[in-house]
């Protein structure tokens, strides 16, 4: 391993002539330098494309994909981790923007780490921490749900992203709280105490989907309990379950009371796949 590994960064976009001139900018002006900068449009419909364009004559470091149909945001992120010929992969969201130090400080971390797979912010402590996997899980089923943090706020190693697959593809916008869940199934994780990126808030982003939510939050959960090595007793899974049906159903009536859809809060449940008795267990907690 070197000390100055290739780091890939990774930038999805679809419809960002708002904002992607400053995040292309934010990563060609961050401390480290040597990395490339992996852009993947997603069948732009504005100026998002020609921006990308123009900044391709500032910099070699770039390198700029389009694909032949709109693949979706998660879809988008593994095609775009599929082109890296980095060690190390973050994500930048052409809707934010890199912080200047963070991957220099990532690298000075993990460069010489041959067991380092995957690292998160942690904004809880003022300290480095380094969690295995049983323990970040029961952390976040017990304690508070850190896990459920986005691509931008992760930084990991490609081969370990391949060796697991990458990202789902079925749960929408929450593709990556499965995925997280799915890391520390099969390796410690490390909790880094600072922002990686500039996260902004805007009504087009894709945690205003408050319906996609709905829906895939309990789907993702029900497999994860189902599929994925937790290392959980059978009491553990079984009261999560239960605890996951209530939380569906309360989800529900809240959306219902807010927006007054009936027909997508029945679809809601259709595409979550509650049985009639799904629904009694969640009620009760049988």
């Amino acid at each position: 391993m070197t000390h100055n590994p290739l780091v890939s960064i990774i930038m999805t976009a679809f419809n960002r002539e708002k904002y992607i001139g400053e995040a292309i900018e934010s990563v060609l002006n961050n401390s480290y330098t040597n990395y490339e900068l992996i852009i993947v449009d997603d069948q732009s419909s504005d100026e998002t494309v020609n921006i990308i364009k123009s900044y391709l004559l500032k910099s070699d470091k770039i390198k700029f994909f389009q694909n032949n149909s709109n693949l979706g945001d998660y879809p988008n992120r593994n095609r775009g981790v599929s082109y890296a010929n980095g060690e190390f992969i973050s994500f930048v969201d052409s809707d934010d923007k890199l912080l200047p130090e963070t991957i220099s400080t990532l690298v000075q971390y993990f460069c010489n780490k041959p067991d380092f797979n995957f690292a998160m912010t942690w904004q809880h402590s003022k300290n480095k921490l380094e969690l295995c996997g049983y323990d970040a899980i029961k952390k976040h089923f017990y304690e508070f749900n850190f896990l459920n943090i986005g691509p931008g706020e992760t930084f990991f190693r490609k081969s370990f992203f391949d060796e697991i697959g990458g990202y789902p593809v079925k749960y929408g916008p929450a593709n990556d709280m499965y995925f997280n869940l799915k890391v520390c199934s099969y390796s410690k994780i490390d909790l880094m105490p600072f922002e990686f990126i500039y996260y902004r808030r805007h009504n087009e982003q894709e945690r205003n989907n408050i319906y996609g939510y709905l829906y895939n939050n309990y789907n993702y959960l029900k497999d994860a309990l189902n599929e994925l090595n937790l290392n959980l007793s059978k009491k553990e899974i079984n009261w999560l379950s239960k605890k996951n049906k209530r939380r569906f159903i309360i989800n529900t009536i809240k959306y219902f009371i807010k927006t007054k859809e009936i027909k997508k809060t029945i679809y809601a449940y259709r595409y979550a796949k509650i049985s009639f008795i799904d629904i009694l267990t969640g009620i009760f907690h049988l």
